[in-house]
């Protein structure tokens, strides 16, 4: 996948459709944070979408390269699910889920022509939404005396971190998303301080 500092993702949804000999296919491009998200994604879709006779969907997830899924809902094996999240891959994407629903127009499409429309209606989704590139960062938990809260914030701001969580008590705790590119720097700066812990969340 993209390189360990940044990856590529889409910023907002996109619908698009592709016709075929009656069938209608219609494709959902969104965004997506983990798998629990992207089930929220298609349990909406197929109750906007309840008589639509198959509902198949690819995401990916994460930068290694081996969280995803492909399903083909009820189409012959590999003929749907598959050239979806090939489109993702092909964009080189992450933190993407497509939903392809297809309405069946009465004519067999036959596997070839299958691929070719769950292909294509991915493939025109993903055309209307640039593609963006986002920084990859690990969130920290950073605990600290009250009295050096500005020091810590300002070195949060330093390097564009994102304040995440806020607890100020007589001892605090933030939570904090960092670049992965500044991390090394911004853990030797906070062990220069005093009474202060950060780790990281899993």
């Amino acid at each position: 996948m993209s390189s360990q500092e940044y990856y590529y993702t889409i910023e907002k949804k996109s619908v698009a459709e592709f016709k075929d000999r009656g069938s209608r296919f219609i494709a959902y491009a969104h965004p997506i944070i983990d798998a629990e998200d992207f089930k929220k994604i298609l349990t909406a879709i197929k109750k906007e979408h309840p008589k639509a006779v198959h509902h198949c969907f690819a995401y990916r997830l994460g930068l290694t390269g081996d969280n995803f899924r492909a399903n083909d809902d009820g189409e012959p094996s590999g003929a749907a699910g598959k050239p979806i999240l090939g489109q993702i891959d092909s964009r080189h994407l992450t933190q993407v889920a497509i939903v392809v629903v297809r309405y069946f127009g009465g004519t067999l499409l036959g596997v070839p022509g299958l691929i070719n429309a769950y292909k294509t209606s991915a493939s025109l989704a993903l055309q209307l939404i640039p593609a963006i590139k986002k920084t990859v960062e690990i969130v920290y938990e950073i605990q600290f005396d009250h009295t050096i809260i500005n020091d810590i914030m300002r070195l949060l701001k330093q390097f564009s971190c994102t304040l995440l969580e806020k607890d100020i008590g007589l001892f605090c705790v933030i939570k904090a998303s960092i670049p992965s590119r500044d991390v090394e720097i911004i853990l030797t700066k906070i062990k220069e301080i005093p009474n202060t812990e950060a780790k990281k969340v899993v």
